[in-house]
């Protein structure tokens, strides 16, 4: 009995203890098989990983060499780039029109860029899409874009210009081709090759900071200052002569004490209705020039337009005599430009100058910088090429266009830029703008926005706030400057010489009989000569 009930309990017990060990041997089973599932999916995730690796490195090499555009080759820390910093410290006013003779200066003090950085702020707080011409990057964040340093770097090129490059001289010497441009040619003038600080057109920040400063040109300013007349001295108690008028061309000056470097930022173009174009005072006359600088003759596009000058004839033909003498007409801003410039030369004397400047402003720019042989960064300026051409502006000799110091720099989404903005139907020919040339001299650095960026080719993509926030910022790199495309402007003109030229004929002429006393000989020697004569 007693075994009996022994029995019982240890065969309850070794049959609980087959039933656990299957269990746990059923369980560890179970467990197996999840580890080995767990180790499948890792080895697969892993797999996966590399694959998505391999492929993204290829994708990297294939974009990179189909990508010519880019400069991969830049040197920051050349022995010939140095930090430099500039500040804005006068700006200048041009008169147009009838008020082509006045001239205005105004000193950037502590107290001016206080109150011009409230008005700036006052502004974007009216307004702020109109007034969006700063960059939304934040390295360049500034509540007051008159205050803001830049810092840009420089670098020694070599460049070919005129031994005399005096705002006398040149304008002496353009007068002279405007009036005898057959003579002109045989000239032989004086050239030099000189080593020239310029900017460094591969560095990032030097590119973004000289945008910025054309930018800085489209900022409203408030209407007060001391604003001193350069001119001739005007009659203070003439309002309209005397004071603020924004009609007219305007220059930012910026100097970089350290390096003796000046910066001449020039305004560009104000366009009606488009956001971030700057002040509405100058819309008329930056059409006026945009459509006499950039328009095949005097924007005559059709009988429909109003033309900029009188120099049409027929069909296709202009008069270039007539359209040479409106492109240097003192109102016009190519001559406000020179009288900018000779009072910047007056008070900086020693210093080396750049040009830069946005749309028009970028191509005044370039004209500018090749009248007195100095170096220029253009911001989706307009083809400029024709204009230096009918100005008679000097070429090195031996020096293709391609080799100077002057970049234009763009992007494809621009259709100003690119030269493609012309026809009946395109939008500068709707809003009244007759640009018609696509040809740039010196180099072109032009970034492909269209396949990069997948941007559509749209007016409102020339912008200057749209280049620095949308493309200057957004690339890693700057764009590669290279020799312009084959380019040829206005194919399909004629041009003919001065049509009020007087004409010369010939006539004939009887010659009257003398009806005056002559003498007569009266006595002749052995010789057949005469000795003695008498008066008849």
């Amino acid at each position: 009995m007693p075994n009996r009930l022994l029995r019982e309990p240890i065969k309850t017990l070794s049959t609980n203890v087959r039933n656990t060990i299957k269990n746990l041997t059923s369980s560890g089973s179970m467990i197996r098989r999840n580890e080995a599932t767990i180790t499948f999916r890792r080895e697969w995730y892993g797999q996966f990983v590399i694959t998505l690796l391999l492929l993204s490195i290829i994708a990297l090499l294939v974009r990179k060499k189909s990508e010519p555009t880019y400069d991969t080759k830049i040197d920051v820390n050349s022995n010939d780039s140095e930090d430099s910093t500039f500040q804005l410290v006068s700006i200048y006013r041009h008169g147009v029109d009838q008020l082509h003779d006045r001239h205005q200066k105004l000193e950037v003090t502590d107290e001016f860029i206080k109150n011009a950085g409230d008005y700036y702020k006052n502004q974007i707080a009216i307004n702020a899409i109109d007034e969006t011409v700063w960059t939304t990057n934040t390295k360049y964040a500034t509540d007051n874009p008159f205050g803001f340093k830049f810092k840009l770097k420089s670098e020694k090129v070599r460049m070919r210009r005129l031994k005399d490059r005096s705002p006398e001289f040149m304008e002496g010497y353009l007068d002279f081709t405007l009036n005898s441009p057959s003579k002109a040619s045989k000239v032989s003038l004086d050239w030099v090759d000189e080593d020239v600080d310029a900017p460094n057109v591969t560095d990032k920040d030097t590119i973004l900071s000289l945008a910025l400063m054309s930018s800085n040109a489209y900022v409203r300013l408030p209407h007060t200052g001391n604003w001193r007349n350069v001119s001739s001295p005007w009659n203070e108690s003439d309002p309209n002569g005397y004071g603020w008028d924004g009609n007219g061309l305007r220059g930012h000056i910026f100097h970089n004490k350290k390096e003796n470097i000046i910066v001449i930022a020039i305004k560009g173009t104000s366009s009606q209705g488009v956001p971030g174009s700057g002040e509405d005072d100058t819309i008329v006359n930056d059409k006026i020039n945009d459509n006499l600088l950039f328009s095949c003759c005097c924007a005559r596009v059709s009988y429909l337009w109003t033309t900029v000058c009188d120099c049409y004839t027929k069909s296709y033909t202009c008069d270039e005599s007539c359209l040479e003498k409106e492109f240097r007409r003192k109102d016009r801003y190519y001559s406000a430009t020179m009288e900018i410039y000779r009072d910047v030369l007056e008070n900086y004397p020693d210093a080396t100058i750049w040009m830069t400047g946005h749309s028009l402003g970028g191509a005044l720019a370039s004209l500018l910088a090749r009248t007195y042989g100095w170096p220029a960064v253009g911001f989706e300026a307009p083809g400029e090429l024709l204009a230096a051409k009918r100005l008679h502006l000097p070429f090195p000799p031996g020096l293709p266009v391609y080799e100077e110091a002057i970049w234009n720099i763009g992007h494809t989404a621009d259709p100003i830029f690119m030269g493609t903005c012309n026809g009946a139907s395109s939008s500068c020919s709707i809003a009244g703008y007759a640009m018609e040339t696509a040809c740039h001299t010196g180099k072109t650095c032009i970034y492909d926005a269209v396949t990069d960026l997948g941007w559509r080719v749209n007016m409102l993509n020339h912008r200057i706030h749209t280049v620095i926030d949308g493309i200057l910022s957004k690339y890693d790199q700057v764009a590669y400057c290279k020799q312009p495309d084959p380019c040829v402007d206005c194919f399909n003109w004629k041009y003919i010489g001065d049509r009020n030229a007087p004409t010369t004929t010939s006539t004939t002429s009887k010659i009257p009989t003398s009806t005056s006393t002559s003498s007569s000989c009266v006595g002749r020697n052995w010789f057949g000569m005469c000795t003695s004569y008498s008066l008849s």
